[in-house]
């Protein structure tokens, strides 16, 4: 298997960049660190790369950690932003995670090219600037720590999400436990002859495996297994066990949370697992995140909500923002962009829920789950949907991904079956596809051509939130010791203050909120000290064809607030506005 990093990191254009932007007569910093985008990192040589970031560009990358997995590692959060222009806090936030499941390792891989991405084009890439200047991203690149560490442990393991037992921590007594049994690393298929068995081999091209056809009888067959060992085998019968980790930490969200006979892996009640807990903590504690990405594998699409309900039952208005931000993402990734509900359910009466449902159900942030990797298609299948290609397709396509496989993967994608002397079965065949480095994660050849994919969308994703900006104060003599002073704040962003019309629905977006500061020897003749306006439009279009439907609130993206105070000449005033996720922006007047 491909497995972690085995050395250090290569370095790029770091020090080019370290020199960029070091202060006049200080150290250059570290050089910037380049990650192995062709191999899957442990977490010990995860923390080493990320703590190297933050050494090497302080001014852009910080690093904490928002809390503990269940066997007590870091859970890392980058936070990335120019910290010259304000602190995180003050603006506008957009969050990133991956590897939310085990196995999915390239999620982690597509967040760490995005990094490197945006420290080492700071200085060169005007967007990446502009964004990093007047927005902040939260990553957490792996929230899954245990499972990934399982997922590359050198006889490895492929759970759903986390290694707690769950809902029971028996050993098994009896049935099929999936393992690596003969220790090469991969977790393949075994084959075994049975007359009544399901498969069969393709006819010329014995490698491939098809189901039986009905009414088919008198070939050769075989029982097809997923690798592993048995206990308790009595001769006959034969049941795969599930693992005894049954966790899915992408179905314990508070969102349309569900108990197990519902929703598999939910846990035993919302946000019951600590890296859940951590990164919902994390984000109620930050309302200024206001969008959000999600990297899974795999399928090659781009997810949008809902889960539970249909684009007729949706918001509108939101909708259609979200159709036009993921339109855009199918056209700079090369992804297609569709609906969960509608086109990407495991089973037609079953609906799916997690991260996406949480974000923007209940707090009103556009959120979008990007399934990297789609191996049929890069094999030139093309005419699939795809959730349905895995419950049933022809067998034309399985031989256009044999020939992938060995054109492309050196035979390894799928692996040529070769005997074993297993401990219950005896005499079987192992081979088949290997799924974590094949399917679950693109070769490693390919794994930064994918993550590549993303940047210039989630840099748009980021500079489309919105931001609060002053526009004009203003200080008027009444007279004597009389003033009226005026603060006005605009908002520049693409999105509304409260980006969605969920999030007022919901009621976890105020209005734009002014203060004013008043020093000693000043009082408030009129108006309160803390006054809550309303919320400001962003500058999207709110219809497409301008002659027909003008917008009736020319200046929405604006508010202006009055106070009349008493004070004596040349006594400076401080005043702060803050709209959620549109950031917080500051200004002093002189009664003058």
């Amino acid at each position: 298997m491909s497995g972690a990093a085995k050395g250090g990191w290569l370095s790029n254009a770091g020090a080019q960049f370290a020199a960029l932007t070091k202060p006049d007569n200080k150290p250059a910093m570290p050089a910037i660190p380049v990650p192995r985008f062709d191999q899957f990192y442990r977490h010990a040589e995860l923390t080493r790369l990320l703590q190297d970031y933050a050494a090497a560009a302080p001014n852009l990358v910080q690093l904490s950690s928002i809390g503990k997995s269940f066997e007590g590692r870091d859970i890392w959060l980058l936070t990335l932003t120019n910290t010259a222009t304000g602190p995180d806090t003050d603006k506008p936030a957009f969050w990133v995670d991956g590897n939310i499941h085990a196995a999915e390792l390239t999620a982690c891989t597509a967040c760490l090219y995005w990094l490197n991405k945006l420290v080492v084009e700071y200085g060169s890439d005007a967007g990446i600037k502009q964004m990093l200047d007047t927005r902040v991203v939260y990553m957490v690149a792996r929230l899954n720590p245990d499972g990934a560490e399982l997922a590359l442990a050198n006889k490895p393991r492929h759970v759903r999400s986390s290694t707690r037992k769950y809902p029971y921590d028996e050993e098994p007594v009896e049935g099929l436990t999936v393992e690596d049994v003969d220790g090469d690393g991969r977790m393949l298929s075994m084959r075994i002859p049975d007359p009544h068995g399901t498969w069969k081999k393709l006819a010329g091209e014995p490698r491939l495996m098809v189901p039986r056809e009905p009414g088919e009888f008198g070939g050769e067959y075989f029982r097809v297994m997923p690798e592993g060992t048995l206990t308790h085998f009595d001769g006959l019968k034969v049941s795969v066990n599930p693992d005894r980790e049954g966790l899915d930490l992408n179905r314990n969200f508070p969102a349309y949370w569900r108990q197990e006979y519902e929703q598999l892996g939910a846990g035993p009640y919302p946000t019951s697992e600590p890296e859940v807990r951590a990164m919902v903590d994390f984000i109620v504690r930050h309302p200024n995140i206001g969008a959000a990405v999600s990297f899974h594998t795999h399928s090659g699409v781009i997810l949008r909500p809902m889960g539970m309900q249909s684009d007729d039952d949706m918001t509108p208005e939101d909708l259609w923002m979200y159709k036009r931000l993921s339109d855009l993402g199918a056209k700079l990734t090369g992804y297609p962009a569709i609906s969960i509900w509608h086109d990407f359910k495991y089973h037609p009466k079953q609906v799916i829920t997690g991260t996406q449902d949480w974000l923007y159900e209940h707090l009103g942030a556009l959120f979008w789950t990007v399934e990297i990797w789609a191996p049929n298609k890069e094999a030139g299948i093309t005419d699939y949907k795809w959730i349905e290609w895995y419950r049933e397709h022809p067998a034309d396509d399985d031989i256009k991904l044999l020939k992938w496989s060995d054109e492309q993967c050196g035979g390894q994608a799928h692996v040529d079956w070769y005997p074993f002397r297993h401990a219950q079965l005896g005499m079987v065949e192992i081979g088949g596809w290997d799924r974590l480095n094949y399917w679950r994660n693109p070769p490693a050849a390919l794994r930064e051509r994918e993550a590549a994919r993303f940047p210039q969308w989630l840099l748009t994703l980021a500079l489309s939130l919105p931001k609060l900006e002053v526009l004009r104060t203003e200080v008027r003599s009444l007279g004597g010791d009389a003033w009226r002073v005026r603060f006005a704040v605009a908002n520049a962003g693409y999105l509304p203050a409260y980006v969605s019309k969920r999030a007022l629905e919901r009621k976890v977006a105020r209005g734009t909120v002014f203060n004013i500061h008043l020093p000693p020897g000043v009082t408030l003749l009129s108006g309160k000290e803390r006054i809550e306006a309303g919320h400001l439009e962003g500058h999207a279009p709110k219809g497409s064809a301008l002659a027909f439907l003008p917008t009736r609130d020319i200046t929405g993206d604006r508010q202006v607030v009055e106070w009349v105070v008493r004070g004596a000449r040349g006594t400076a005033l401080a005043m702060t506005a803050t709209a959620d996720r549109a950031g917080t922006v500051r200004a002093e007047v002189t009664l003058d």
